[in-house]
């Protein structure tokens, strides 16, 4: 049995543990589900009482004292009258209506351990002792089957391991990761802001943190130019029809916002005493015009292909775009920068042959690994996202799906890392690779993705003229390394821990000098450093020299040049490093000037972490 899986029976396990000791304590709690999680496992709850903190160590002792007991995990398969006899005299109502999402002819099987039993697919392991080590963390709220229309739950989650050891190690991770919040950390270094005025999940870049994510666009515009993109700009917003044609209306429906009516339709209603709600339906039903905030950026790409006839020379036709779109997250699931409302993706489309696919997938992986490398993150794994074929929501022709998957399939191979096939994670028109890419603390985060897509050149009737004068259908490669820039800047501040390699840091160099007799000798300087393109800032503080620097190493400036009377005679600067822990000494102002720009230019990480 692999590691793998007995992390995850031990989580399971233990998730039935914390349920049998929330009853125990709480007899009158309502149980929902209580799955492991790739982190740890949870139990959601239905009771009146509000879990306090004082609770959870009451709980996670009661958990204690169930492993200690040795109790077994007893599966029995039973009949659905005879599991709904149980749960209605348990008064488990929610465990009720998970019952009846099993289909009929499924087997139902339920998991007892001690005086607890529990509504469960299973594994376990064989006792409550060989779970190991075990930690509840902390209580949040969570709506009843993840939807806002429902009651509000409360969710317990912890996390367990084979060895306390190993749970130990995973404790000092997330006190790192604690310090490393990009929520805490963005606010403390004033990169961005989230304000309810404006709206919950919508980001408004200050200026440092519009710095960085200038910096990332630059750097990605340079690698594109290399690959021959070109870089388009498409409306926020396009007529609702656009989206139906392509199917991101109605299958990403729920995650949109509202369709919008236009003037005249909204007139007609107003006229005709027509209810909102009828008016949105004949939105969505087809029967009125309207728009809609764009939810992907692949349309307008399909219609800036279709604005010109294309020839079998023109291909591949690549475009790429910072382009804005919405979703409709749910309130609770917002989280900072990494689950927003608005977001931006470095989103760019290929139009290509089929003789062209196998060069074009390689061409865009070879660009994520270049990013990846340049940011320090060369720890990453590779997920293959495929259609469940006993699924209805995705699109398209059998034989189209299978060459898309085969295509991904022998890229994959050919990256030479780590891949995982996934059923049911594919794209609605086509199937995907996603990157899965770990942080310097051994976090894994789900960053770029490339999507191969048949069906929406066929959904829109793209063509190109082949060499022999006759029309054929181009093939579409979907494709974002970053992401989301929302969401891969937030996964930079913790990678970094606010401690951005030079280049990418808002503010590169801090000049500090002694006394206010220098200040206007460490203007002069700086404006030389701006001049040769280098971000920088003068500390005109009154302080001592150690409260300027502590400030400077606060925000977390890269690097800080010191001048006191005699750096100010002989020319030289002496540099104090925070990335650069193999760099100490006295240079003068051109050699610490082609010092910085050296680091700038090369895209030097940090050697400090």
């Amino acid at each position: 049995m692999n590691e793998c899986v007995d992390l995850d029976k031990i989580r399971h396990s233990a998730a039935h543990v914390l349920a049998a000791a929330v009853l125990r304590l709480f007899p009158e709690a309502k149980l929902d589900i209580g799955p492991s999680t790739r982190t740890g496992f949870y139990y959601d709850f239905d009771l009146d009482h509000k879990f306090s903190q004082e609770d959870l160590e009451k709980i996670e002792g009661e958990m204690l004292k169930i492993i200690s007991e040795d109790q077994k995990f007893v599966k029995t398969i039973v009949g659905r009258d005879e599991a709904m006899a149980l749960m209605k005299s348990k008064n488990q109502t929610y465990k009720l209506e998970r019952l009846a999402d099993i289909p009929e002819g499924e087997e139902i099987s339920l998991y007892t351990n001690g005086e607890f039993t529990d509504l469960c697919r299973g594994e376990h392991l064989n006792s409550t002792k060989e779970i190991g080590a075990v930690k509840l963390l902390n209580i949040a709220g969570a709506y009843y089957r993840g939807s806002e229309k429902n009651k509000q739950l409360q969710r317990i989650s912890g996390t367990a391991f084979a060895s306390k050891k190993e749970l130990d190690e995973h404790l000092a991770m997330l006190e790192d990761a604690k310090k490393r919040d990009h929520r805490k950390l963005g606010k403390e270094l004033k990169l961005f802001t989230i304000d309810d005025g404006f709206g919950q999940g919508m980001i408004l870049w200050l200026p440092r943190g519009a710095i960085i994510r200038q910096e990332l666009q630059n750097f990605i515009l340079e690698e594109l130019e290399k690959q021959g993109y070109q870089q388009v700009f498409t409306p926020h917003i396009a007529k609702l029809g656009l989206f139906k044609t392509s199917g991101h209306f109605p299958y990403y429906k729920e995650s949109q916002f509202p369709p919008l009516p236009d003037r005249e339709s909204l007139e007609k209603a107003t006229v005709s005493n027509q209810s909102c709600r009828a008016m949105f339906d004949d939105l969505e039903g087809g029967n009125a015009d309207g728009f809609l905030l764009k939810p992907m950026n692949c349309p307008g790409h399909i219609m800036i292909y279709m604005s010109d006839q294309r020839s079998y020379r023109d291909l591949p036709f690549k475009i790429a775009e910072f382009g804005t779109v919405y979703r409709w997250e749910q309130s609770g699931e917002l989280s900072g920068m990494t689950r927003v409302r608005s977001f931006t993706q470095d989103d760019a489309h290929i139009f290509c042959t089929q003789e062209q696919l196998h060069d074009e997938i390689n061409g865009c992986l070879s660009l994520v690994k270049v990013i990846f490398k340049t940011l320090g993150m060369e720890k990453f794994r590779v997920r293959i996202g495929l259609r469940d074929r006993n699924s209805d929501k995705y699109i398209g022709d059998d034989g189209n799906w299978m060459v898309a998957e085969k295509a991904l399939r022998a890229a994959a191979d050919e990256l030479g890392v780590p891949f995982e096939v996934a059923e049911g994670e594919a794209a609605f028109y086509g199937p995907k690779i996603d990157f899965i890419v770990q942080d310097v603390i051994g976090r894994e985060w789900q960053l770029g993705t490339v999507q191969v897509d048949y069906n929406l050149p066929e959904r829109f009737k793209m063509s190109y003229v082949g060499s022999d004068n006759k029309e054929y259908r181009p093939i579409m490669i979907h494709r974002a390394p970053f992401g989301s820039l929302e969401r891969f800047v937030g996964l930079l501040i913790e990678h970094f821990g606010g401690d951005f390699p030079t280049w990418l840091a808002p503010e590169q160099i801090r000049i500090i000098p002694l006394n206010d007799d220098l200040i206007a000798h460490a203007n002069g300087v700086n404006r030389e450093l701006k001049a040769c393109g280098i971000r920088g800032s003068v500390d005109g503080h009154s302080d001592k020299l150690n409260a300027k620097i502590r400030r400077a190493e606060i925000d977390k400036i890269p690097h800080m040049f010191i001048l006191g009377p005699k750096e100010v005679e002989t020319g030289a600067i002496s540099i104090r490093s925070r990335v650069d822990k193999n760099f100490t000494g006295t240079l003068k102002l051109p050699s610490a000037i082609e010092y910085l720009k050296k680091a700038i230019v090369s895209r030097a990480l940090p050697n400090c972490q």
